[in-house]
């Protein structure tokens, strides 16, 4: 292309002209030859200046031309073409770079030709950065790998009724401490490329955008996976509880996946790309995950503010301990004061959830204390209450370890989880000796509370909890439901064992009325006792077993006594019969008398 002179270059070549002209003319002064001189050799410099000037400026250009050549001749993408392509077009960007830079130094106010230079480097340069944002879009999406995450369980904590009968710690497959390629390894190399001459080219901010903005929509689809959605507090504080549950369970899975093992890849992959770029890497890091993670965080402190009702203590524990094994994962992903943020928020979640949990366990002694009736219980079985505490305490056997960390706050000095554990079991016993009261059967209340005593001794003895109450809290307890036992057995069978000792009176008639009161007494026993339920079958069977030694002995020494006196017909049961009803006391079901009576 002809280079085009500026018009001061012309009047410097005209103002040369000219001097030379004069110079030929004989009739000047020695001064003014001399004078004519000097100006000739200044203005002949400056030709051969602008003359330099205008041939590096040829120069500049053609350069110019070749890259934007090879910039714009790559229609298809290019780091789907061979290594050489993609070694030629970045070798091609950077020599527009760096004329750009070149053109940059010059003064620009000078001349017109300088400026139409670097405007057109500019926008090569331009063009070729935006062609650079659209191939790290196409290599990051052909290249992204899919991210495997592990699958995990789920199971209940509680059941219907806000119970924790039959309840089970909450568990999901531990998310392995890992990091995986969340882009194939091979294009790594293609990317930093891309950054370098990005970052060289002053487009640093746009390459950021770009790569930020990737992994920002990549992040909330795998959100999408794990069925992760906003809600306000509102939302939440309103969700039924084993919908909220779910929810609750779906957010520890992603919390684990999310910070533990997604944003330690990602975190690694911004370092491999960004990493040579002092804080880029992290504040990038930073900028494509807030969205995401404050979404986890704000549905973690919604929770932790919700009602602080007892079924929700195991999820609040879950999600501490969550929590507590992602403190170095946090730290690590978010150091120093350009993370301070992210870690403030997580480190104050964490906190709130701990004092919620602490909160709902000190408060379960309440709880319990509040829970109250004005009927009795039917048939003397274990109350719901008692299944509710006891399988509540042995859940938190799964959590000794968190809880005591929590008790053994500055605020909870001498308030270890034995003493809170034992004093609940005491509340539990009052409210229960307090229902025991409802019962007119003096008989069935000791039922009642030898049921409910040995239950507890049962649930606590047989479980990793037992160690928090220890041997004299069980041997004490073994001693109270027996007493209730032999209480039990004292009132039902004191009165009617009375009517079959010799109290020395042998008359016909009165021999008959005491058969006939015991026969009376005992089918008043065996309507009502039937019904009545001692669940566990060892205890049922003791308590048979005793009535049977204590009942048939004396019957069959009052009957051997009468039998002569007042005749067989007056008899009405065997001892074999009465044996065999005695085995059917305490069974559950009310049955009927079948015998047949001998005459």
């Amino acid at each position: 292309m002809a280079e085009i002179l500026d018009g001061e270059h012309h009047v410097i070549v005209a103002a040369h002209h000219l001097v030379r002209a004069l110079e030929a003319n004989k009739h000047l002064s020695n001064d003014m030859r001399r004078l004519l001189g000097d100006l000739d050799i200044h203005l002949s410099t400056m030709i051969r200046l602008n003359e330099g000037e205008a041939e590096n400026n040829r120069e500049i250009e053609a350069r110019l031309d070749s890259a934007h050549h090879t910039i714009m001749s790559l229609h298809s993408k290019i780091w789907d073409s061979s290594p050489v392509i993609d070694m030629e077009y970045l070798q091609a960007v950077a020599e527009v770079q760096r004329l750009t830079e070149g053109l940059r130094n010059r003064p620009l106010n000078g001349s017109s030709r300088n400026k139409e230079l670097f405007d057109r480097s500019q926008s090569i340069l331009q063009t070729a950065m935006d062609r650079l944002q659209d191939e790290l879009i196409h290599v990051l999406v052909q290249n992204k790998q899919c991210f495997e995450h592990p699958t995990y369980e789920e199971s209940i904590v509680s059941n219907e009724d806000d119970s924790v009968e039959n309840a089970e710690r909450s568990s999901s497959s531990e998310t392995d401490e890992y990091v995986m390629d969340l882009i194939h390894p091979d294009v790594i190399p293609q990317i930093k490329s891309i950054a370098d001459i990005m970052f060289a080219s002053g487009y640093d901010h746009e390459f950021c955008q770009a790569f930020v903005g990737f992994w920002r929509d990549t992040l909330a689809e795998y959100m999408t996976i794990l069925d992760i959605e906003q809600f306000s507090i509102e939302d939440v504080l309103q969700m039924e509880w084993r919908h909220l549950n779910s929810r609750i369970r779906k957010w520890r899975f992603a919390m684990k996946s999310i910070i533990g093992v997604y944003l330690a890849s990602a975190k690694r992959l911004f370092d491999q790309v960004l990493g040579e770029y002092g804080d880029i890497s992290s504040t990038c890091l930073i900028e494509a995950s807030n969205a995401t993670v404050f979404c986890l965080f704000n549905f973690g402190q919604a929770v932790s503010i919700g009602p602080h009702r007892p079924e929700w203590l195991f999820c609040l524990l879950d999600m501490y301990e969550v929590l507590a094994a992602l403190i170095p994962d946090v730290d690590a992903l978010f150091p120093e004061e350009i993370g301070s943020f992210v870690r403030t928020e997580f480190h104050e979640l964490f906190t709130r959830l701990g004092d919620s949990a602490k909160l709902i366990f000190k408060e379960l002694g309440n709880h319990v204390a509040s829970c109250s009736s004005t009927t009795p219980f039917a048939n003397g079985g274990i109350h719901p209450l008692t299944k509710y505490v006891m399988n509540y305490i042995l859940c938190l056997a799964e959590y000794g370890d968190t809880l005591d960390l929590l008790l053994r706050a500055q605020d909870d000095v001498g308030r270890d989880i034995p003493r809170h554990l034992q004093s609940l079991t005491s509340i539990l016993e009052a409210n229960l000796d307090k229902r025991s009261n409802l019962y007119r059967d003096c008989s069935l209340k000791h039922i009642f509370m030898m049921n409910n005593i040995h239950y507890m001794v049962q649930k606590i003895g047989d479980s990793r909890i037992g160690h928090y109450f220890g041997d004299d809290w069980i041997r004490s307890h073994i001693v109270k439901f027996r007493q209730h036992a032999m209480c039990y057995e004292r009132v039902t069978w004191y009165s009617i064992l009375t009517l079959l000792r010799d109290d020395g009176k042998t008359g016909k008639a009165t021999l008959k009325a005491r058969c006939q009161a015991f026969t009376a007494a005992f089918e008043g026993v065996y309507k009502n006792q039937t019904r009545w339920w001692v669940p566990d079958f060892r205890l049922r069977e003791d308590l048979r077993i005793s009535a049977s030694k204590t009942v048939i002995h004396a019957y069959r020494n009052f009957v051997s006594k009468i039998s002569n006196s007042i005749g067989e017909k007056h008899i009405k049961y065997t001892e074999q019969e009465l044996g065999i009803y005695i085995l059917d006391l305490l069974e559950g079901s009310s049955k009927s008398l079948n015998h047949s009576q001998k005459r």
